[in-house]
């Protein structure tokens, strides 16, 4: 059991981090689905968590979700099998596990499934297309860090017609409050004088990124659909369907992935 010992009663310092392929206590209590994170601190403090055999009073001790011995009041769980799912966000669904407004979640989509599955990165309330849920935080850890490089595609339809010179602009980058925004690689699909279809690739996704980047040429975004994360594509799944991903195709999808760690190096960010 990874993590420095506290003396009991003790919360987490505010600048501990925790070593590679781990997770704080409360938060993978909150990853298994036994507790939201703000009941599991408050079960940790109460000493009412078992790790190992043991009462542990800290939220932040360093454990590896999938491999801990965790009971709560006695009672003991056990880590569910490893599960990965390709999923197609729809239109009009958040990625937050609860919303205030009453607006459907991906978690109300993948409940059924049960396993602790939850969605590996974010698309907004706008957006459709690809997500990997997956019980395994290490390698949703690993798909949401921008220190991945992972490419991920995009299928974007604009307002208007995007002429070369506005491509050719937008493929160099932009500066949107403060960010740089340069997509790896703009292609035009195809274009009409009411709307145009551009596939995007980024490997580091800020804020509304693709939205942002054509507001800067002037072209609201109409539709952004993902179609593709590293190797893995969203294919012929329907908005709200999903299929299963087996394990041993990470290393085909994610060639790159070794456990939660990069075998490339980041690419260099671009001059500013």
């Amino acid at each position: 059991m990874a993590g420095a010992r506290r003396a009991p009663g003790a919360r987490p310092g505010p600048h501990r981090v925790a070593p590679a392929g781990t997770v704080p206590l409360a938060r993978a209590l909150s990853k298994r689905g036994l507790a939201s994170r703000a009941e599991a601190i408050a079960l940790i403090l109460a000493g009412r968590v078992r790790l190992e055999g043991r009462v542990v009073r800290d939220p932040g001790i360093a454990v590896v979700p999938e491999r801990m011995v965790v009971d709560i009041d006695g009672a003991a769980t056990t880590a569910p099998a490893w599960r990965a799912i390709a999923l197609h966000k729809p239109r009009g669904v958040v990625t937050t596990r609860r919303d205030p407004d009453g607006r459907p979640t991906v978690h109300d989509l993948i409940a059924p499934l049960g396993g602790g599955l939850a969605p590996a990165g974010r698309l907004d309330l706008a957006s459709t297309g690809l997500i990997v849920c997956t019980n395994d935080t290490r390698l949703a850890s690993w798909l949401t860090s921008p220190a991945s490089d992972l490419d991920k595609e995009y299928v974007v339809t604009v307002r208007g017609t995007l002429d070369a010179a506005t491509l050719e602009g937008l493929a160099g980058g932009v500066e949107d409050r403060g960010e740089w925004l340069r997509p790896t690689s703009l292609r035009l699909l195809k274009a009409s004088t009411r709307e145009s279809h551009v596939a995007v690739v980024l490997t580091e996704g800020k804020n509304r990124e693709i939205r942002r980047l054509f507001a800067a040429a002037g072209h609201d975004v109409t539709r952004l659909l993902r179609v593709r994360i590293g190797g893995l594509e969203l294919g012929s799944l329907a908005p709200g369907d999903w299929r299963d991903i087996r394990q041993e195709k990470l290393a085909v999808y994610f060639p790159e992935y070794s456990g939660g760690r990069s075998r490339r190096p980041r690419r260099s960010d671009p001059a500013r």
